[in-house]
């Protein structure tokens, strides 16, 4: 955090000098674990093995928050009979289709009574597999999970042996110190001061945070790490609370903003989901399959009607199901990934980019640079020429001699792009706070904002059209995109398009909360969860009122979604009869004179919703949220320990091994996530893993990370001189042991391989990479920053050469951050020597298109 957000990293030394305990769990010593009170090395994919060995104390330790944990979480509620988990099957769930690698998670229900299923009516064959693929999307649903049991069998005396917590207590039994250490590589007198740490400052009284990044995403079970995570923070009381829950730090400003109102191929505006091919026909289909009976995703209808009004305006109307008719359709994963193999396969026939670099910054960039090589057109939005503008005269197949620039079609469109400082607009950051940025200077020469880009092109665009009697031309023709601009260049006006997400009722007055909105047309709201940002037609993103002016909470700077509330779900902080658990954790609390929630944060509840209230029978909606119901997205109100339907992978986490690892899996015979996304193709060779023939080829296994002097892919950072004289030359940080291993020498040369390409990189022998005891022998770790590419002030080659296409099931996350490999000293072959070395370790290996693809 020190190293890639050091900003936010402040608070956390802030914290410190409070008296905080920070622990940093990495497979490399940074900045971070300087200042840290204890740094604990991990090996790179076995964090799942690490957390759930701290749930198995909690556990077996009786550290749990008992009164929360029976309150505030599924933990007493009884599983359908029918469930077998990996104690019993050897590292599967029940209802696994190995031929289809997908699960079927009917096994997973509750035992109690039935409900509809979360995808229409059950079927067989062929359709059968098709509801089961549908229903398992894991950006179905919304953010709140699937539809659940409304009224679940339970046994709040926590000893039934099929309730969530004692199948909680089998499935992490496993999870022992001893098994840490041989997973992780952790210590076990190091793993038992975290796990005192962590539960001395947990429970009624005190609260402990996870922050997490890249490190946990990237991965093929990335969703399930911090699935993890909310387990062990569910049962210590930690989620809802000042000071608790599970943080994660965005790559960038504003990539929170970037996935609410979404650059996402499968999510609309507020975590709404992108309608299927074929299960959503129409709005009614769409809605019933969508919405939950209880929790405020029953009112998925006022959401996405009010979406559909800011789409369309007055062209959406009950009579045309508001338009609904006008959305694409899903017909399974539309990932980067696929998109880039329906570019090879000419399928995609043009790209746009906007401050993406995938030549260099996404996974295989071999294959990134085959599909723009591919295209008819592409156009690139920058600051500067990057190597996804410039890959046709000088990318790594062009200097092979593989391809010829006079071969490649593509024609490139080099748009210059507006920096933060030259336009309006507003970031959203991990707190989901609203922040206004105004221009500080205009864009020099043809530079101008993404917004300007978008809306002129959209205006051209619906000029040509505007004639067109073609039926398909009409949801173009029908887009409400009438803003005003400003300035010499006609720049529109960013606070005008905040007031359209807000939105209006009726009246065109704006709306102040989400739960003014209607499913009659009568509001328009571009994105449910920012409604109330613009209340009273005031640009509340733009509140910059000190600290020292306003409440320890802050909720006079900015504006956090959803109606200004900094804290997710702080229901939970008060007990089941409204009073905080204890007055130095105190946010929220039900005052019984005034007949409503108050306290220090805007209550995530029903304001006069009182403790006492308990729904009656056949109540929807929110009325079906009790008074002690503090998840009220979720549709049962309650913290999931065991996830019965919605992830795609399992109902509880699970420690696999990465796609590729030195490591057999320790736990398990089941080596991978049996139904992880594999992207297969004559470019992306997988290796061999833990014991099987030809992986010991790959001896090592490597990590990605940034560096605080860079960013991202390298665009705003490579082309500058002050950072790149800070950081000159792309490097990989190996131990002295390994170093000796491999005869590599300080600030000499080394070549890292994979199955997919090779790179160069001057060594930085260091102790900060510590070597680690797994599975009884020693196993190196090799540290790669990922910013480097051929174009800049400082030039180096591109971790994601050596990168695979082996993706998370539920968000389409490729797996960068735990690989195997192997290095040696020197540098690497030039021309086409480069490629014949690949081919030789794939014929050591005895790589073929079906290793690693093994269920």
């Amino acid at each position: 955090m020190a190293e890639a957000h050091p900003v936010g990293f402040q608070w956390v030394m802030e914290a410190k000098k409070r008296g905080a305990t920070v622990i940093h769990v990495d497979p490399r010593f940074s900045r971070t674990s300087a200042v840290a009170d204890l740094h604990v090395p991990i090996r790179a994919g076995a964090d799942i093995a690490f957390v759930g060995g701290l749930i198995n104390y909690v556990l077996t330790h009786e550290k749990y928050f008992r009164d929360y944990v029976v309150a505030y979480t599924n933990a007493a509620t009884i599983v359908s009979e029918d469930f077998a988990d990996t104690e019993d099957l050897d590292g599967v769930f029940s209802g696994l289709d190995a031929e289809h690698r997908i699960y079927d998670f009917e096994t997973w229900r509750y035992q109690g009574r039935e409900v509809r299923p979360a995808s229409g009516q059950r079927g067989v064959g062929a359709d059968r597999l098709r509801q089961i693929r549908e229903a398992a999307r894991g950006e179905a649903h919304g953010s709140g999970g699937a539809q659940a049991h409304r009224d679940p069998d339970t046994d709040e005396t926590l000893q039934h042996p099929r309730c969530v917590f004692q199948i909680l207590k089998r499935h992490f039994a496993r999870y022992t110190p001893e098994a840490v250490a041989q997973v992780a590589g952790v210590p076990e007198e190091l793993f038992d001061r975290v796990c005192r740490h962590i539960t001395e400052n947990s429970g009624r009284d005190r609260t402990t945070a996870f922050v997490y990044s890249l490190g946990w995403t990237q991965h093929t079970v990335g969703v399930q790490y911090i699935r993890t995570a909310a387990i062990l923070q569910s049962l210590l009381g930690n989620m809802g609370r000042p000071g608790g829950g599970i943080l994660a730090l965005r790559g960038h400003a504003s990539i929170q903003g970037s996935t609410d109102i979404p650059t996402l191929f499968d999510l609309l505006p507020g975590y709404l989901p992108m309608p299927h091919a074929h299960s959503h026909d129409d709005l009614d289909s769409y809605v019933a399959s969508e919405k939950t009976d209880g929790g405020f995703w029953a009112n998925t209808r006022d959401y996405m009607v009010s979406l559909l009004k800011a789409y369309f305006g007055d062209a959406a109307q009950p009579e045309n199901d508001f338009c609904y008719d006008y959305l694409p359709r899903l017909t399974g994963s539309h990932s980067t990934y696929e998109t880039v193999v329906a570019q090879i396969n000419g399928e995609c026939k043009g790209y746009f980019l906007f401050g993406q670099n995938p030549a260099v910054g996404s996974a295989n960039a071999r294959m990134q640079r085959e599909g723009l090589s591919n295209l008819d057109w592409l156009v690139v939005r920058d600051l500067v020429m990057i190597e996804s503008a410039t890959w046709w005269k000088n990318g790594r197949e062009v200097e092979n001699g593989e391809l010829r620039t006079e071969d490649i079609g593509t024609e490139v469109f080099f748009m210059p792009a507006a920096a933060h400082t030259e336009k309006d607009g507003s970031f959203t950051n991990t707190q989901r706070m609203l922040q206004w940025h105004h221009t500080a200077v205009e864009p020099a020469g043809d530079a101008r904002s993404d917004l300007w880009f978008t809306y002129h092109l959209g205006r051209r665009i619906r000029a040509k059209l505007a004639s067109s009697d073609d039926e398909m031309d009409r949801p173009v023709q029908d887009l409400t995109w009438d803003y005003p601009v400003h300035g010499k260049q006609d720049e529109p006006d960013a606070d005008a398009i905040l007031a359209e997400i807000n939105g209006w009722d009726a009246e065109g007055k704006p709306l102040s909360t989400y739960n003014d909105l209607k499913s009659d047309g009568s509001t328009t709201c571009g994105c449910w969860i920012y409604c109330g940002v613009r209340a009273g037609g005031v640009n509340q993103a733009d509140r910059r009122k000190p600290g020292r002016d306003q409440s320890w909470v802050a909720p006079e700077w900015g504006w956090a979604w959803p109606a200004n509330r900094r804290v997710l779900y702080n229901r939970a902080s008060a007990d089941p009869d409204g009073k905080p658990w204890s007055e130095g954790k105190a946010l929220v609390w039900w005052d019984e004179e005034q007949g409503r929630w108050t306290g220090h944060d805007v209550p995530d509840f029903i304001p006069t919703r009182p403790p006492s209230y308990r729904p009656p029978p056949g109540a929807t909606g929110t009325d079906a949220i009790s008074g002690t119901d503090p998840f009220i997205m979720q549709a049962d109100g309650k913290a999931w320990l065991f996830v019965p339907a919605g992830l795609v992978d399992g109902p509880l986490p699970a420690h696999y091994e990465p796609q590729e690892s030195p490591v057999r899996n320790p736990l398990y015979t089941q080596q991978h996530n049996p139904v992880r996304q594999l992207i297969t193709h004559h470019d992306d060779r997988f290796q061999p893993s833990g014991d099987e023939p030809g992986s010991q080829v790959f001896p090592y296994v490597t990590t990605t990370y940034r560096l605080t002097e860079h960013h991202t892919a390298g665009g705003m950072s490579r082309f500058l001189p002050y950072l790149a004289e800070l950081q000159p030359a792309m490097f990989c940080e190996v131990s002295p042991e390994l170093a000796a291993e491999r005869g590599l020498e300080h600030a000499g040369w080394a070549t890292i391989v994979t199955a997919r390409g090779a790179i160069e990189a001057r060594v930085l022998v260091t102790e900060r990479m510590t070597p680690l005891r797994v599975g009884g022998r020693t196993l190196h770790q090799i540290g790669l920053p990922w910013h480097w590419g051929p174009n800049g002030i400082t030039t180096g080659d591109a971790a994601n050469e050596l990168s695979h296409l082996s993706l998370d099931p539920n968000v389409h996350i490729q797996e960068v951050k735990a690989m195997a490999c192997d290095i040696q000293p020197g540098r690497r072959p030039r021309g086409p020597a480069l490629r014949e070395l690949v081919r030789t370790y794939q014929q050591r290996a005895g790589i073929t298109d079906k290793t690693g693809t093994e269920v």
